[in-house]
């Protein structure tokens, strides 16, 4: 198979497979929105979920993983030079990474923690649940908003220039997709900062705004580009 193919293949498959993932976790467990909830609900709901929510949470996960071949495929595929493609392997590598690890705590931390949290029992059931909140909630702003979210929209973003800038140089798909790739590429730098300095705590709504338009727009715009690729 050549890069192209391969390329064309995972930059189409990728984003839809994602956006699948989500949209069940969404339908089955009403994610993101649930995490706005306190840990006792999500852990309680998690649990009740059982097998077929943690598969779906692997699914993600797996999805999130793809993004590896893409990377490199995609990079061979736009033959932007060495040093750019270089900079654009290791970058993606990372992003996908650190996606990968944000969302690895489901499928195998939140499992063990939601049934501890249910089964806990007897005169000391309360402050039980109250450490098992405690890890959550750490793992959750560890895992979930440092790396999997400011970590993943930062790298995204710079890797998504970084092959905006490399469809610019090259000549293997149209330049528009390479200027349409700056803005949302930008718009996954703003989102990184939702967490960062003075709304650690809270959150940086215009940030949070941007993320899901800005996540849509990149689907969308890898699907584009793996078309490009093709004809």
């Amino acid at each position: 198979m050549s890069p192209e193919l391969g390329a064309t293949i995972l930059l189409i498959a990728v984003p839809i497979a994602f956006n699948l993932a989500f949209l069940e976790l969404s339908r089955t467990f009403d994610y993101p929105g649930i995490l706005r909830q306190p840990a006792d609900v999500i852990l309680r709901r998690f649990d009740a979920g059982g097998t077929g929510l943690r598969l779906r949470w692997q699914a993600l996960l797996i999805s999130a993983l793809g993004m590896l071949p893409l990377v490199a495929l995609s990079s061979a595929a736009l033959d932007a030079g060495s040093g750019l493609t270089v900079t654009t392997v290791v970058v993606g590598s990372a992003a996908a990474l650190v996606q990968a690890l944000g969302i690895a705590r489901w499928p195998f931390a939140v499992p063990e923690l939601a049934r501890r949290y249910v089964a806990a029992d007897g005169p000391d059931a309360a402050a039980a649940r109250a450490t098992i909140e405690t890890v959550f909630v750490t793992l959750h702003r560890l895992f979930g908003v440092g790396i999997g979210e400011h970590l993943g929209y930062l790298l995204t973003g710079i890797w998504t220039i970084l092959v905006a800038f490399g469809i610019l140089s090259g000549t293997a798909v149209a330049p528009w997709l390479g200027w349409l790739g700056l803005p949302i590429g930008a718009a996954m730098l703003v989102g990184s900062l939702e967490h960062v300095g003075p709304n650690e705590q809270a959150g940086w709504p215009l940030a949070g705004m941007i993320v899901p338009i800005a996540y849509v727009g990149w689907s969308l715009w890898l699907i584009a580009v793996g078309i490009g690729l093709a004809v």
